[in-house]
């Protein structure tokens, strides 16, 4: 669309040797009026260039936008004079003057769109250029996959801009906004992180873990016959050994499971609270929560669920038998194997909190001195469980020799996990929760995990916006996926818990009506208040330290794992002579509503500590379908960021055509409705983006690339391939064959 100003403004009025001062002053306030005006009917974006050709001064121009910001469409933004114009001081870029100097080409980017300076003789140009970007866009399949051609048509741009420039003709043209926006994106995109690494490819198998000594166990079941779950759960044993800050068999878990007949189910072997628990164990006289006792040592532990869930898993859905499926995990604590220098910084890092437990500094020191990188790591005495285990099944550790062991480190350290509360302890299928987003099905982990609800309730909400319009991580894009999660989170603390002891709206949490009430509440253009942001009304009515693994085989299987001990190395303690980490799961219980955990959440009297109970999660094991087949397997560590870093993976790839790769290793942010601030990683946000949320309201809190580490299989159905991705932030690796 072609645009003079001239139409609205002739720049000579603006002279006149004989205007009074007032008339000068009515003049420019009918001159800024008339271009406020036309930038909100004409959709056109200022820039500096622009305010200066018609002798406009851009302070007043920029004064009366902010004056006038509620006039403006809610998703325009305005850039004046703050750095934001981008001289492309290329030959491209560069054109003679009728006086023989150089000039620099102006640009303005901003995030919805460009002005640029151009003259209406090669109005054709541009429409073919157009024609043709728009054909790129709608043929490919993946945007960034295909950036260098797009960069090759950007220099076309440059180069008709050029072209244009030189016939030194004082008209401006927009280029459709559509236009703008992609080599925008597409410049935010290469600017703000690395360019990805290829997925790993693989046509039989495919195991994605947090180490890859685990997923090569898991790995090693596929080539010997074995299907995904026999592969899921030899990576879950393998796991405890070489990846034990969570990794384990003293914690718990959930796996959601899709088999090749379509049949789908998932595994809750969450932890449970012991029988002498009580609700109000951790607090003291005053009724303040003793944060040391529920994160640190023998009373933080929960009843653990790993070895029990894990077996169930292999007994009802696996093809080998136990012994074959926990040898690389016995071959690893036995033989033993070279530290990764990231393991062992850990361990040497943890060693201070180690040094109150005997059994802790003998497994993970020698005698007090750290392990180096490197240097061969056995761990015996977990060996020795671990063939309980193998030679006697869930008699192996929760009876027995372990079971005896677990107890007498409970006395000794007054713990309250009784022989009962072991033999008593049972997984429990249960039916995963399930929803749609577009095209695709979406099949994930039910309370007493809150993730599967967060993310179905969260998608129904985004659902009802054009988010691919907005951009990746532009200002309108964070913004309603931060009041979203800002509602759901509410959600999650007042009405999700164990389903055995509560009563939780799953049906109606995650229905499209509810998530339409919902999106109605949201302002797009104000940040709400999270003090004024209740849960919705029902009628009727986890740590970084997590790890997650996904497993496909050749036959359609997929099972997706989600396992932690909550915080890193979970309450600290290693079982003496048994060579195995407790968790310290306790604290995912409300100790007191309204108080958060150590991952900031709050919760209510449904997440309340009871005799074997299930304590609320947010771990997010997740399956999605498309036309019915396998399409993604996805999940993450990160406490409370899990169910953000899953959504933004699978928003990733469908809205914004990413590879899998490329969708795990995008900058994510983060709201949990309480503490009410917007945490994004480095680089998640361009400078005017991060401004313009400010101006919004939100609250804002940089930090590390430390938000989640995704393990994802994709489905290239037209391949035949299975395309595995894990996340730069760990250690992690795809292994396949």
């Amino acid at each position: 669309m072609a645009f003079c100003l001239e139409r609205y403004l002739q720049p000579s009025i603006c002279g006149g040797k004989n205007m009074t001062q007032k008339k000068k002053n009515a003049v420019l306030s009918i001159r800024i009026e008339t271009v406020i005006r036309t930038i909100r009917e004409e959709r056109v974006i200022l820039d500096t260039n622009l305010a200066r050709i018609y002798d406009i001064p851009t302070y007043r121009l920029n004064e009366a936008v902010k004056r006038n910001r509620d006039r403006f469409p809610d998703d325009f933004m305005f850039q004046l004079n703050k750095g934001e114009q981008i001289s492309l001081t290329s030959q491209i870029a560069m054109s003679k003057s009728g006086r023989g100097g150089r000039r620099t080409l102006p640009y303005a980017f901003t995030e919805h769109g460009a002005v640029m300076a151009a003259s209406s003789a090669p109005m054709e140009q541009l429409r073919e250029l157009e024609s043709k970007l728009t054909q790129r866009l709608d043929t490919q399949e993946n945007v960034i996959v295909y950036r260098e051609s797009l960069y090759a048509f950007f220099l076309q741009l440059l180069h008709l801009t050029h072209d244009l420039v030189s016939t030194r003709t004082k008209e401006l043209f927009m280029i459709r906004r559509f236009v703008s926006s992609l080599l925008l994106s597409l410049f935010a995109f290469s600017l703000l992180f690395p360019a990805s690494r290829a997925p790993i490819r693989a046509r039989h198998g495919m195991v994605v873990a947090s180490d890859q000594l685990a997923a090569e166990a898991g790995v090693s079941m596929l080539r010997q016959g074995g299907n995904a779950v026999d592969a899921a759960v030899a990576t879950g044993f393998a796991l405890a050994v070489t990846y034990p800050g969570a990794g384990n068999i003293g914690g718990g878990g959930f796996m959601v499971i899709r088999m090749a007949d379509g049949k789908s189910l998932a595994i809750d072997y969450r932890e449970t609270a012991p029988a002498a628990a009580r609700r109000d164990m951790y607090l003291d006289a005053n009724g303040t929560v003793k944060s040391s006792k529920i994160t640190y040592g023998h009373l933080a532990a929960g009843v653990p669920g790993s070895v029990a869930g894990l077996l169930l898993a292999l007994e009802k859905f696996g093809t080998m038998d136990r012994a074959r499926v926990l040898q690389p995990a016995i071959d690893l604590a036995e033989k033993g194997f070279a530290l990764d220098y990231r393991l062992a910084y850990s361990l040497e890092e943890s060693l201070k909190n180690f040094s109150s437990f005997p059994g802790s500094m003998k497994s993970f020191s020698k005698n007090g001195v750290p392990y180096a990188e490197g240097e061969l790591f056995r761990q015996p005495e977990l060996a020795a469980t671990l063939r309980l285990i193998a030679e006697k099944g869930n008699d192996g550790f929760y009876r027995g020799r372990t079971a005896d062991l677990i107890v007498a480190e409970m006395k000794r350290g007054h713990g309250i996990i009784t022989h009962e509360d072991l033999e008593k302890y049972t997984p429990v299928f249960r039916e995963p929760v399930r929803g749609t987003y577009k095209d695709y099905d979406i099949i994930s982990m039910p309370p007493p995990s809150s993730g599967g609800i967060a993310l179905i309730e969260l998608l129904n909400i985004l659902e009802g916006y054009p988010l691919h319009q907005y951009g990746w991580n532009s200002s309108r894009y964070a913004h309603c996926l931060t009041e979203a999660e800002r509602r759901v989170y509410a959600d999650r603390a007042e009405f999700l818990g164990d389903p055995d002891f509560v009563s939780v709206p799953t049906t109606r949490l995650i229905s499209k009506e509810y998530a339409a009430e919902q999106r109605a509440l949201i302002d797009t253009m104000r940040a709400s208040i999270s003090d004024s942001v209740k849960h919705g009304s029902m009628p009727g009515y986890e740590s970084p330290q997590t790890t997650h693994y996904s497993v496909a085989d050749s036959a359609g299987n997929c099972v997706s794992v989600t396992t932690t001990l909550n915080s890193s190395y979970g309450c600290k303690l290693v079982v003496e002579g048994a060579g195995f980490l407790l968790n310290n799961e306790m604290d995912d219980f409300s100790a007191k509503p309204g108080v958060p955990n150590i991952y900031g959440l709050v919760g209510s009297t449904a997440n309340a500590i009871m005799p074997g109970k299930r304590m609320l999660s947010s771990m997010t094991p997740t399956i999605v379908l498309k036309d019915g087949r396998p399409w993604l397997i996805v999940g993450s560590p990160g406490g409370s960021q899990i169910i953000t870093t899953v959504l933004q993976t699978i928003l990733n790839m469908i809205d914004f055509r990413m590879d899998v790769q490329e969708a795990v290793d995008a900058p994510r942010f983060h709201h949990q409705w309480l503490p009410d601030k917007l945490t994004f990683e480095h680089r998640a946000f361009q400078t005017d983006v991060v401004e313009r949320l400010s101006s919004l309201g939100h609250r804002l809190d940089e930090t590390g690339p430390n938000m989640g580490s995704v393990q994802a299989i994709f489905f290239d159905e037209k391949h035949g391939l299975l395309l595995g991705a894990s996340d730069p932030r760990g250690y992690g690796e795809a292994v396949g064959y």
